[in-house]
């Protein structure tokens, strides 16, 4: 069993904008978004406190999800129960006990060794 990662969230993101075709699904306790063929994913920020995960499909929004990076403590990526979903869970440690406040499910787990040119996603 491989033993689960931890990432700064200042880490993470960068490396999730770079991997949009990559997402499964994206959520908090409360809400999921699924991929679909027919959709796309599009993140943006609103002011300095806030990211947004939208997915989409063509220029028409299905769904969005508001993340507030200042909750996020660190993630942590598990090590996969199937082997084509990663899951990576943006911890959130500032109310006591530490919870998943936010998660992505990724089709393939955290590289660090891998580095994509500027503007490449995959």
């Amino acid at each position: 069993m491989q033993p689960t990662l931890t990432l700064p969230f200042a880490t993470f993101w960068p490396w999730l904008l770079a991997h949009p075709n990559c997402i499964l699904r994206a959520g908090t306790p409360e809400t999921v978004l699924y991929d679909d063929e027919d959709f796309h994913w599009h993140f943006a920020a609103e002011g300095d406190r806030t990211l947004v995960v939208q997915v989409a499909r063509g220029k028409n929004l299905v769904a969005e999800l508001l993340l507030e990076p200042d909750q996020v403590s660190y993630v942590q990526a598990l090590p996969p129960e199937h082997p084509d979903e990663h899951l990576f869970e943006l911890m959130s440690a500032s109310e006591g006990e530490p919870f998943a406040a936010y998660y992505f499910v990724l089709s393939h787990g955290y590289d660090e060794e891998e580095s994509h040119p500027p503007g490449r996603v995959h």
